[in-house]
């Protein structure tokens, strides 16, 4: 939308966003000014060796030695080279040998994301990445190749449309259902809006109060209370009524 230039012709004073949370009971909203969720990037790495016969493992380079050895060293990037201070993520959720009992395969597949909410700190993270997971490939007799993919950029809500949106939601909701929140390193595409445009993320609560199960964001069990739905659909009218009356 924004490369196609939906904002060439007039600048908009708000960008508003609601976002479910199954966290949070139906009925309430939640907040947060500012620096809010993280930027997302997308990390591949192929090592390479020579595979061969697990029982003779002198005669080949062990790729997947090295792919265990890479991912543990990586670690030092978020626990050791990171300042405390900058929230830091970096995870891998996917490997791929396809080896066998008994055969050392020729390359190994990593994948992970990286996560943070500095952009310096995030463009050194990268060159720490490739540095790490080619030194210990190339110490260990192979190779590594990495292939970063950089992705949504931090979300930050704006201070002043936020605190305008909230002061809305405490006047239809009142403020026991408007609480605060933390950040999150999770990530979103409304981001976009959010270094261009006076923007702002909001959380619509979606739990059923009477229960403990939580059906988290993006599993196969998500399951919304629908009684939510009266809370955003009223909230949100209520929110670009107060604009167009200047309140």
């Amino acid at each position: 939308m924004l490369e196609e230039g939906i904002f060439n012709d007039y600048r908009p004073e708000a960008v508003i966003a609601q976002h479910v949370l199954p966290d949070m009971d139906a009925g309430t909203v939640g907040f947060k000014s500012g620096m809010y969720m993280a930027s997302s990037d997308e990390i591949y790495l192929t090592v390479k060796g020579k595979g061969g016969h697990a029982a003779l493992p002198h005669l080949s380079t062990d790729t997947v030695l090295m792919a265990s050895q890479i991912i543990v060293s990586l670690q030092q990037i978020a626990s050791r080279n990171a300042n405390p201070a900058t929230p830091t993520v970096l995870s891998f959720g996917k490997i791929e040998a396809n080896g066998a009992t008994n055969v050392i395969p020729d390359e190994v597949k990593i994948t992970g994301t990286f996560r943070t909410m500095n952009e310096e700190w995030r463009a050194e993270a990268h060159r720490r990445i490739e540095q790490i997971a080619q030194s210990v490939a190339y110490s260990m007799g192979g190779s590594c190749e990495v292939n970063i993919v950089k992705g949504y950029p931090f979300l930050v809500n704006n201070e002043t449309v936020t605190s305008r949106v909230r002061k809305a939601a405490e006047e239809y909701l009142g403020r026991k259902k408007v609480v605060d929140m933390d950040i999150r390193m999770t990530a979103e595409d409304f981001a976009y809006f959010t270094q261009d445009y006076p923007s702002t993320l909001f959380r619509l609560g979606v739990k059923n109060p009477h229960t403990q199960n939580i059906k988290h964001l993006h599993t196969s069990g998500f399951d919304a209370d629908e009684q939510a739905l009266k809370t955003s659909i009223g909230n949100l009218a209520w929110i670009a009524a107060s604009y167009l009356n200047n309140t």
